[in-house]
């Protein structure tokens, strides 16, 4: 069977058609493979660099040109206000050099950027035709290309810039390479979106963790914000990239540097000797006065940034206040390397660290304040406990705010002084050295006219300061070479003021010069009230003291006149019975007396009458003894009643009041009188008796409130005992034995002393126990009542007040003291 020759060539083109049909689907498949290789290669590209596009945009450079059989490939992107090249394929050396030397420029100056801001896409099929932008022209003659197409970059309706495939022929892009285009476009955008957010999560998590350690440095260090600054400024220059950053406080009208990130140790100098700088001579002072960042980003082109930026080694600067209280009490200041405008992100990033440094300064300042107020309220508790502890002392008061002064103050020592009779007395003094201590003591005490500070504080009432001891025009070279010697520069004296008075100064001193801040004022002049408050007490405490003192004395005077009132009337009563009985005594006892004297001289006269009678022997010798005896035992019966009648006598002289009138006497003239008086009864009584007196009497002694006869009756007793004793020793046949006695007295004080003393016999210890019992006596029957020494304890101890006391050594000596009260309290009717 024969195929008709159509029918075969009808064939045959169906076949050639189908096959050329099959090359176009295999070179379409090809060409979608390509693409589709290209895209998964750019997401590749993305998922391995998600915090920087560069990559991204080198790889869709790259499958850009290939893919659309481009000349070259750029990729551009709008950074802030500028246009940047950020990859790029490479054609010849000199045209690539041409390309990077175009690029960063000004958006506005690039005329495409108004073709593409819309979304639009845009192509120069000819760069030669004469619609074409002269920059374009130039730049394609320079690339070596005649054709372009440009890719807008659109995020979110927003252009962030561009891609742009140049081809050496001219001639328009197809649409499916626009399409094309438009698929890498949009990878563009996904690759910078994803960087930006994956940045801005970076960054994120890098201000959270950075301010973490900032606040963990705060916790760390409460009470100095040194370590917070320097961490701010570590923290600040990492996050933003910088080449250093600077923390510096506003104090005093000046700039000063508190914490930098290193760069050279040449560069570290300059800086640091470049601070601290009055705000006059620091331009960023008003720069960021009102709270808003600021930015130099071209060093160069500012002549007061210029010399510290080249020494430094940085081109750029970004400024930010430290704000509290819409006042600048700091700044940041951050500097790169590069030229240009800091990012709004980095911008925003040292506000917050500007934020921390703030709340660290108010922390710090809180917790020192809070620290300083514990440490004052501590130290005026310790103080009140100290003017508790010693009422009647302020010494040791002085002394503890002395040492709180110079310790809270932080000073190098502290003085507290006293005005004492229109002279400045040191009081207390607290220092860490030795030297200039002994100049410091021989300067006071000082006039209150005197030119130093302590003394015109004093005399002013105002307190007052020195802020530097060698420089000062009015100071004299002693005061300066006593601060020296002491080791201080400046002084601050504050006044103790008691009722708008002063009482005395507090000062502290410092090693260096400068003024006194207004705490270290008030907290000085807070010690100053305590110290007066402790004068006050002292004084207050003393008065009462004084006050309860006399009251004591008094009731205890008012207690021994009642004593000595209570003894008289039991001694008045006693007396009054003791006179009675003796009275009634002393009459039988005469009558005793005189019959026994009576009967004796009738025994001599029976003896007469009988003489001339006529008797045996044996009846004269028995009447005669009778007679002897009956006239011995008469005798011993008159002798032992004149014993009793001196006994019954000394009865009615110990019982009776203290007799004549009481006042002021003359003790020396009492003293004497008895001592004259004793002798010469002595020796009427006994014509040989021999004694040498002495007298010993101290002038001073004065007078004293006594009952004169009375303390006359106790001397001349004492006196006569001293005689006896001495008597007795000399009969005893003592060899070269001078009988001796002395009468003395001295002034003490409120009391006048009055001593008898003999070198007689003595007296031995178990009569010295007794001896000022009533009765007891050591003298001879008949010489002696003991009576006497009884008498004088009373006249002495209950009516006077005052003391005897012995002191005696047998065979040596025997001294008497009596201790009178120049004043006493006697009951009303005593006195005169």
């Amino acid at each position: 069977m024969t195929v008709p020759s159509n029918e075969i060539e009808e064939l045959e083109q169906r076949l050639q058609s189908a096959a050329t049909e099959n090359a176009r689907l295999r070179g379409e498949l090809a060409v979608a493979r390509d693409r589709q290789n290209a895209s998964a290669e750019i997401f590749r590209t993305i998922a391995a660099s998600p915090s920087d596009a560069r990559p991204v945009f080198a790889a869709i450079a790259s499958s850009s040109k290939r893919l659309l059989d481009g000349f070259s490939a750029t990729v551009l992107q709008f950074i802030g206000d500028e246009l940047h090249l950020v990859a790029f394929t490479p054609t010849s050396p000199a045209a690539d050099e041409g390309l990077k030397a175009s690029f960063p420029r000004k958006i506005a100056d690039f005329p495409t950027f108004a073709l593409v801001r819309d979304g639009e896409t845009i192509q120069f099929p000819d760069s030669e035709a004469a619609d074409v932008p002269e920059l374009n022209r130039r730049l394609a003659r320079l690339r070596g290309f005649r054709s372009v197409l440009f890719m807008p970059l659109m995020n979110r309706g927003a252009p962030v810039g561009m891609i742009s495939v140049t081809r050496a022929e001219p001639g328009a892009f197809a649409p499916d390479l626009v399409q094309l285009l438009q698929t890498f476009a949009d990878q563009a955008v996904i690759a910078i979106e994803n960087a930006r957010l994956f940045n801005e999560t970076r960054e994120a998590l890098e201000r959270q963790t950075a301010t973490a350690d900032i606040l963990k440095v705060m916790a760390a260090s409460p009470s100095d914000v040194q370590p917070v600054f320097e961490a701010i400024a570590a923290n600040a220059n990492r996050l933003i990239g910088g080449f250093s950053t600077a923390v510096l406080r506003y104090i005093d009208g000046a700039a000063h540097l508190a914490a930098f990130t290193p760069t050279d140790p040449a560069g570290d100098r300059v800086l640091q000797n470049s601070f601290p700088v009055p705000f006059a001579q620091f331009p960023p002072y008003p720069l960021v006065a009102n709270g808003a960042s600021a930015q130099l980003p071209d060093t160069e082109l500012e002549p007061a940034a210029r010399d510290i930026a080249r020494a430094r080694g940085y081109r750029s600067m970004l400024f930010t206040p430290l704000m509290s209280e819409g006042e600048a009490i700091g700044i940041i200041i951050a500097t790169r390397r590069a030229t240009g405008r800091f990012a709004e992100h980095h911008v925003r990033l040292l506000q917050t660290f500007a934020d921390q440094a703030v709340i660290a300064i108010k922390n710090v300042s809180l917790f020192n304040a809070t620290r300083e107020a514990l440490e004052r309220q501590t130290a005026t508790a310790d103080i009140l406990k100290v003017i508790a502890a010693s009422p009647a002392d302020v010494t040791p008061v002085f002394q503890a705010i002395s040492d709180s002064a110079k310790a809270l103050i932080g000073g190098h020592s502290s003085t507290v002084t006293r005005v004492v009779d229109g002279m400045l007395h040191l009081a207390a003094f607290t220092t860490d050295v030795e030297a200039g201590n002994a100049d410091l003591l021989s300067s006071f005490p000082t006039p209150l006219s005197a030119s130093g500070i302590h003394s015109r504080v004093a005399r002013s009432g105002q307190y007052a300061f020195r802020s530097d001891m060698q420089s000062e025009p009015d100071l004299t070279e002693a005061m300066k070479e006593l601060a020296r010697t002491r080791g201080y520069r400046s002084i601050l004296v504050v006044p103790m003021l008691r009722d708008g008075i002063a009482i005395g100064t507090i000062a502290v001193t410092r090693r260096e010069p400068g003024h006194f801040p207004e705490k270290a004022i008030n907290l000085l002049k807070t010690f100053a009230d305590q110290a007066v408050i402790a004068v006050e007490n002292t004084r207050l405490f003393n008065e009462v003291q004084d006050r309860t003192r006399e009251l004591a004395k008094s009731l205890d005077d008012l207690r021994a006149a009642q004593d000595r009132l209570i003894q008289t009337e039991k001694l008045a009563s006693l007396g009054q019975l003791t006179a009675g009985i003796a009275h009634e005594i002393k009459n039988p006892l005469n009558f005793v007396n005189n019959f026994a004297s009576l009967s004796a001289e009738l025994t001599d006269e029976l003896n007469e009458v009988l003489a001339p009678v006529m008797l045996a022997d044996d009846i004269r010798a028995e009447v005669d003894e009778l007679t002897g005896l009956l006239k011995g035992n008469l005798q011993k019966v008159v002798q032992h009643g004149r014993r009793a009648d001196s006994i019954v006598k000394n009865m009615l002289l110990h019982s009776r009041e203290g007799g004549g009138d009481h006042g002021l006497s003359d003790i020396n003239a009492l003293v004497e009188e008895s001592l004259n008086l004793a002798y010469h009864g002595a020796r009427a009584e006994k014509p040989g008796f021999d004694v040498t007196l002495k007298r010993e009497l101290d002038p001073a002694a004065g007078q004293a409130e006594v009952f004169p006869q009375e303390i006359t009756r106790v001397l001349l007793n004492l006196i006569s005992n001293g005689f006896h004793a001495v008597t007795k020793r000399k009969a005893e046949g003592a060899a070269d034995y001078d009988p001796v006695v002395i009468a003395a007295t001295r002034d003490r004080g409120d009391s006048i002393e009055i001593r008898i003393r003999d070198n007689g016999t003595g007296i031995a210890d178990e009569v010295r126990e007794k001896m000022f019992n009533p009765f007891f006596t050591t003298k001879p029957a008949g010489e002696g009542t003991g009576l006497g020494l009884s008498m004088s304890h009373d006249i002495v101890v209950k009516q006077h007040g005052g003391t005897i006391d012995v002191t005696t050594e047998p065979g040596a000596f025997t001294e008497f003291t009596i201790l009178l009260p120049r004043k006493s309290s006697f009951p009303e009717r005593s006195r005169a």
